[in-house]
C-alpha cells in the first residue's frame, strides 16, 4: 500500500497539467497493475483489501470502460466476498445461524458489486450486451454474441460474481431467474478464451452445468476434468469446485473425500493466496465429513 500511495504521489505531480482524464486513465493503469502483484500472506491481504478496492473503485467509476481496472475491481470484490465473508458464515453456521446469515447476506451484497462493475464495463465496449443475453437461448449457445479475447477476464469476473449472487439468493426468484443469463456469459468467455485463467472459465463452467436446471453431470464431469488438467495440478480451485458441485450433492463421501485430499495436496505444492484459503476451507470440510454425511 506504501508503494501504491508513492507510485500515485508522482503520478499526479508528473501529470499535474495534464488533462483530467489523462490523469484518471494513468491513475487506473497503476491500480490495475498494483492488482497483478501476488500476496500469500492471508491476513494481509485481507487488510490490504478494503483500502485497495475502495480507491480502485471509486477511480474506475470515472474510468468505467477501462478493462484492466475493471477485472481487478470485480475480481477483487468477488475474491473478498468469498474468502473473507462467504467461507466464514460456513464455518460459522453451527454455532450462530443469524451470525452466519448476515454474513452471508453481506456476501451477496458484495458479489453484486462486483458484477454491476464488471457488467458495466462489458456494456461500455458492447451497447446492449445485457439485453442480448436476456434475449438468449439458455439451453444452447448463442452465435450472435461474442466477446474479444481482451475481454474474457472482466466476462469472467461478470458471471462468477453473478454466478455467486445467485446461489447465495435462492429465497428470491427474480434473482435465480437470471441463471440461464449467467450459463450464456460464462460461455462467452470459454468460447473467446479456452484457456482463461488455467481452467478457471472451464471450472465455472462446471459448476454452472451442475446447478443449472436440466443441466448435464457428465459434461459438468467433462468441464472439471478438462480445467483440472488446464490447471496443470497447481490450482486447488477446480478440484475443490468439483467436490462442491458433484461429490457432495450425491453424497459420495470417499469421491468428495479424495477430491478435498487432492486440494490439499496441490495447495501444500503450489502455495500462493489462492491455494491456502482453498486449504483451509478443504481441510475444515474434512474436518466436518460427519456433519454432512
Amino acid at each position: 500500500m506504501l508503494r501504491l500511495a508513492c507510485a500515485g504521489g508522482v503520478l499526479l505531480m508528473l501529470l499535474a497539467c495534464a488533462p483530467q482524464s489523462l490523469l484518471l486513465r494513468a491513475a487506473a493503469d497503476q491500480l490495475a497493475g498494483q492488482a497483478t502483484q501476488p500476496e500469500d500472506d492471508v491476513v494481509l491481504a485481507r487488510e490490504a483489501s478494503a483500502f485497495y478496492l475502495k480507491l480502485s473503485e471509486s477511480v474506475l467509476a470515472r474510468t468505467p470502460g477501462h478493462l484492466r481496472l475493471a477485472e481487478a475491481v470485480a475480481g477483487g470484490f468477488t475474491q473478498y466476498a468469498y474468502a473473507f465473508v462467504a467461507l466464514e458464515a460456513e464455518r460459522l453456521e453451527s454455532r450462530d445461524a443469524r451470525a452466519a446469515q448476515r454474513l452471508r447476506d453481506r456476501a451477496a451484497r458484495l458479489y453484486g458489486r462486483a458484477h454491476r462493475h464488471a457488467m458495466t464495463a462489458l456494456e461500455h465496449h458492447n451497447p446492449g450486451l445485457s439485453r442480448q443475453l436476456a434475449a438468449a437461448d439458455a439451453s444452447s449457445p448463442s452465435n450472435r454474441l461474442q466477446l474479444p479475447a481482451e475481454q474474457a477476464a472482466v466476462g469472467y469476473w461478470a458471471a462468477a460474481s453473478w454466478g455467486a449472487y445467485i446461489a447465495l439468493s435462492k429465497d428470491k426468484p427474480d434473482v435465480v431467474a437470471d441463471l440461464p443469463q449467467v450459463v450464456q456469459l460464462a460461455r462467452l468467455v470459454l468460447a473467446c478464451d479456452p484457456d482463461y485463467g488455467e481452467g478457471a472459465a472451464l471450472s465455472l463452467m462446471g459448476t454452472l452445468e451442475a446447478a443449472r436446471p436440466g443441466g448435464s453431470r457428465q459434461q459438468a464431469e467433462i468441464y472439471f476434468e478438462r480445467a483440472i488438467a488446464a490447471s496443470a495440478g497447481r490450482s486447488a480451485g477446480p478440484v475443490v469446485a468439483k467436490a462442491d458441485a458433484l461429490a457432495l450433492p450425491d453424497g459420495d463421501r470417499a469421491g468428495f473425500e479424495a477430491l478435498l485430499r487432492q486440494a490439499i495436496a496441490i495447495s501444500t505444492r503450489h502455495p500462493s493466496l489462492e491455494n491456502t484459503l482453498l486449504r483451509e476451507r478443504a481441510q475444515w470440510l474434512l474436518d466436518t465429513l460427519d456433519d454432512r454425511f
